[in-house]
């Protein structure tokens, strides 16, 4: 098994495997299960989504559009909130 993606969130590593697994690409999250060892401190690094080497090259481009599209909804996102979150209109 081979890493393909490194994930912030389990959110993410989640979205990453569906896709993979959609494609036809077996994948599996290692760590999943480490974030709730680590409390309160912020998980970095733990969280990775592995793909067999015989799919590795095949899943590259599929982790690039997840990401792709992942970034433009964090942008998105950021473009949509005020920069003072207490004046944000109710």
């Amino acid at each position: 098994m081979h890493t393909v993606y490194r994930a912030e969130n389990l959110f993410d590593a989640h979205l990453v495997k569906d896709a993979l697994e959609a494609g036809g690409i077996p994948a599996f999250i290692a760590g999943e299960y480490l974030t709730g060892g680590v409390g309160q401190l912020p998980a970095m690094d733990y969280i990775a989504v592995m793909v067999p080497a015989s799919s590795l090259a095949e899943a590259g481009g599929i982790v690039a559009e997840v990401e792709a599209r992942l970034a433009e909804a964090r942008q998105a996102i950021g473009d949509e909130l005020p920069d003072d979150p207490l004046a944000a209109p109710c």
